[in-house]
C-alpha cells in the first residue's frame, strides 16, 4: 500500500471514529432544517429548486459532524399572498407540479396559510381535500387569531369545516396531519404544518429533543439548572455549525426552535414522566410542563418558532398509552398549553364530531393565544370515520402510535 492510500485511509478511520463519537453522544436529532422562500409565483419553482440544494448542503454538513437529520422542509409565504387570481383548478396543477419535486427530493413544503385572516371560502375546504387526494409532500394551515385582528370568527369556522373535509380521505382521518388550525402562529416556525415564511430568505432548525431532557431528569437533583446546562452544552455546538453554514452559503440562520419535537423513540411523556415520578396526566404534570418550558424560554441560544413544550399524542409513545388509558382530557392538555405549550396536536376524535364542538374547542385555543400576549399555539386533530370515543385505533402508518379516540366535551 502506497503512503497516499495509507494517509487517505487512516484519514477515513478517524472521520468515522469520530462521527460515531459522536453520534454516541449527541442523544438527540435534528428534526428538520427548514429554508424559507418567498415565491414570486406559484409557478416561480426555480426559488423551490434553490432551497432544496441549499438543504442538502446543509443536511451534508450536519451528518459530517455526526449529527442525525431526519427531514428537509421548505416554508413559503402565506399561500394566499402569491396565489393570485388563478382558479382552483389552475391552483391544483401548479401545486401539484411543486409536490412532484418535492417528492422526488425527499422534501416537505408548507405553502403557509392558504386564506387571508378571517376571511371565508365556501369552496375552500373542497379545494383542500383535493389537493391532499392528489398530492404527497404538501401541508397548509389557517389563521384562527392575531395580535392585530383578535379572535377570527370566520377562520375557525372554515378550520372546523376544513377538518371535517379532510377526516373523508381515507379511513383513518390521517389527511388532518397536513392542516393545522394557528393562532398568532410567527412567520419562520420550522415546524409544519405551521410553518410559512416572510422576507428574504432564511433558514430555521427545529430538534427532536424528549430523550436528553429524560436523561438529564434521571439523575438530577436540581431539575431546572441542570436541563438548562445540557440543553446549551449540546445545542451551542449546533448553532455554531448552522452559523458557520450562513457565513458560507449566504443562507440567514433565524435560529432553533427549542421545543423538544418528540418521535416514537424518543418521548416527551417519559420525559415529564421521569421528572414527576407519575403517570402523564397526574397531578404533578402541569408543574412539570411549567418547568420545562421555563428553561426552554431562558436557554442562551439564538431561538425562532414556538420554542414551548410539544404535547403530539400519537407521536408518542407515553402520550398515547396515557390516553390510551384515559388519565388526562383534550381541556387538560389545552390547560398544560397554559404554561408555554404549542397547542393540540394529532388528537384523536370521534368521526362525527360536530363542527360547532369544533369551533367551541378552536375558539379557546384562540383565546388561549391572545390571553398570554399574542403566544403561537396550533390545533391538529384527526377525526376518525366510523369511530366514537373510547374506540382504539391503529394506523398503517408506522410513526403515529395506537392510541383510543378522544370525547370531545
Amino acid at each position: 500500500m502506497n503512503l497516499s492510500r495509507l494517509t487517505a485511509l487512516v484519514a477515513s478511520i478517524v472521520l468515522a471514529s469520530t462521527v460515531n463519537a459522536q453520534n454516541a453522544k449527541n442523544n438527540f436529532r435534528i428534526r428538520t432544517i427548514t429554508a424559507g422562500v418567498s415565491l414570486k409565483s406559484l409557478g416561480d419553482t426555480m426559488a423551490i429548486t434553490d432551497a432544496i440544494l441549499f438543504l442538502k448542503r446543509a443536511e451534508k454538513e450536519f451528518t459530517s459532524q455526526g449529527y442525525e437529520v431526519q427531514t428537509l422542509r421548505v416554508s413559503t409565504q402565506n399561500f394566499y399572498l402569491y396565489s393570485g387570481e388563478l382558479s382552483h383548478t389552475q391552483t391544483l396543477a401548479a401545486l401539484a407540479i411543486i409536490d412532484r419535486i418535492a417528492g422526488r427530493n425527499k422534501i416537505r413544503i408548507s405553502i403557509g396559510q392558504v386564506l387571508s385572516p378571517d376571511q371565508s371560502d365556501p369552496s375552500i375546504s373542497a379545494w383542500a381535500a383535493q389537493l391532499l387526494r392528489e398530492t404527497q409532500n404538501i401541508y397548509f394551515s389557517i389563521s384562527i387569531a392575531s395580535h392585530e385582528k383578535g379572535i377570527h370568527k370566520k377562520s375557525i369556522s372554515t378550520a372546523a369545516e376544513m377538518m371535517i373535509a379532510l377526516s373523508t380521505i381515507g379511513s383513518d382521518g390521517e389527511q388532518n396531519f397536513h392542516f393545522t388550525a394557528s393562532a398568532n402562529c410567527p412567520a419562520g416556525i420550522p415546524f409544519f404544518p405551521a410553518a410559512f415564511h416572510e422576507g428574504s430568505k432564511s433558514f430555521a432548525l427545529g430538534l427532536e429533543l424528549p430523550n436528553l431532557l429524560t436523561e438529564v431528569f434521571s439523575t438530577t437533583q436540581n431539575p431546572r439548572k441542570d436541563l438548562k446546562d445540557a440543553l446549551e452544552k449540546n445545542l451551542k455546538p449546533v448553532q455554531a455549525i448552522a452559523e458557520n453554514i450562513e457565513k458560507e452559503s449566504h443562507w440567514p440562520y433565524s435560529g432553533i426552535d427549542v421545543s423538544p419535537a418528540p418521535g416514537l423513540d424518543a418521548s416527551i411523556g417519559r420525559s415529564i414522566e421521569t421528572l414527576t415520578g407519575q403517570p402523564f396526566g397526574s397531578p404533578s404534570t402541569l408543574s412539570a410542563c411549567a418547568l420545562i418550558t421555563d428553561v426552554l424560554k431562558n436557554l442562551d441560544v439564538r431561538k425562532c418558532g414556538y420554542s414551548g413544550l410539544m404535547l403530539p399524542v400519537i407521536e408518542d409513545q407515553v402520550l398515547a398509552q396515557r390516553a390510551d388509558e384515559g388519565r388526562y382530557t383534550v381541556q387538560e392538555l389545552l390547560l398544560y398549553s397554559s404554561v408555554s405549550g404549542t397547542g393540540l396536536d394529532v388528537i384523536l376524535l370521534p368521526g362525527n364530531t360536530p363542527k360547532e364542538a369544533l369551533e367551541r374547542i378552536l375558539t379557546d385555543v384562540a383565546s388561549l393565544s391572545l390571553k398570554y400576549t399574542a403566544k403561537a399555539l396550533s390545533a391538529r386533530f384527526f377525526l376518525i370515520p366510523g369511530k366514537n370515543a373510547g374506540d382504539r385505533v391503529e394506523f398503517k402508518n408506522k410513526s403515529l402510535a395506537p392510541s383510543r379516540v378522544m370525547k370531545l366535551d
